[in-house]
């Protein structure tokens, strides 16, 4: 099983040889493809071969590129990621609005649940309040219960002057954590056939991954919480590895231990699942023990 996060932050050139990704610079290094999870670009100064894209998109490695500020931009993600896209595109295009929509009520509480738990970790009595909102969530979300939970939730956590709008380090690292939390439901999404444009409560027509960012949601709070922790007072290298550590982070999902990386893929499934047979008992949410 693949296992490592491999992240290139000086200039190099990587190619392809043999079943290893080769990374050259001052020195070689060599890393077999089957070990590679996430691959991280993280500078534009770096050159690819196209044998090496046609090789990590095969094994289906998660590649993110980042912009000239180090910055997540986009992500290397295959045309056809199932051998029976058409026939997933297809179901997906029928799933009805009632069967999404009670998907999407049961994402929305989870949420604001693992956002409760993670007040409650810092001892603030506003998590009661979360627990309260999820036993007012009605179908759909009708009267917005995530956006009340959203405001009271980062204010707790962060403090009342904290707004998600501001231009801060620990805005920056919360967005960089959520990117990625969003590329790998939007690989996932691809990987099983979907189309990542047609989400289930997301349909904004600028959004390419509408599907991803309806998918993402529970996993938020993880990002938080690490967040929170580490509270930086600048976001740069350092913070950006500690930030990527998060998909290596161990939590339960299906009765057993697996790292956030592939619970995200056990969850993703699961709600495809429901999707697919019109019920929301089949969706597999994590639990954290921290």
């Amino acid at each position: 099983m693949s296992w490592r996060t491999v992240v290139i932050s000086n200039s190099a050139k990587l190619d392809y040889r043999m079943g290893y990704l080769i990374v050259r610079n001052q020195d070689v290094v060599k890393i077999h493809i089957s070990e590679i999870s996430i691959l991280m670009i993280e500078t534009t100064s770096v050159s690819l071969t196209a044998a090496l894209l046609c090789e990590l998109t095969k094994k289906k490695i998660k590649v993110i590129f980042c912009d000239e500020k180090r910055n997540p931009s986009s992500e290397l993600v295959p045309y056809y990621g199932s051998h029976d896209t058409s026939m997933k595109v297809r179901k997906q295009i029928a799933w009805s609005e009632d069967i999404k929509t009670s998907v999407w009520t049961e994402i929305v509480t989870e949420k604001i649940r693992k956002q409760a738990e993670n007040l409650e970790r810092w001892d603030k009595l506003e998590a009661q309040l979360l627990y309260e909102y999820i036993t007012q969530i009605e179908f759909g979300d009708a009267t917005n219960r995530e956006g009340h939970a959203a405001k009271v939730y980062f204010n707790a956590l962060f403090g009342l002057d904290f707004t998600r709008s501001a231009e801060n380090s620990i805005n920056a690292a919360l967005n960089y954590g959520y990117s990625l939390l969003l590329s790998t439901c939007a690989r996932e999404t691809a990987l099983n056939g979907y189309i990542t444009q047609i989400g289930l409560f997301h349909d904004n027509i600028f959004n390419q991954f509408n599907l991803a960012s309806d998918l993402m949601e529970p996993f938020r709070p993880i990002v938080d919480n690490l967040v929170k922790n580490m509270m930086p007072e600048k976001f740069e290298h350092d913070e950006k590895i500690e930030i990527l550590r998060l998909l290596q982070k161990e939590v339960i999902i299906a009765g057993r231990r697996e790292c956030v990386n592939n619970a995200m893929k056990i969850y993703c499934r699961s709600i495809f699942d429901a999707l697919n047979d019109g019920d929301i008992s089949l969706i597999k949410f994590y639990k954290d023990e921290l």
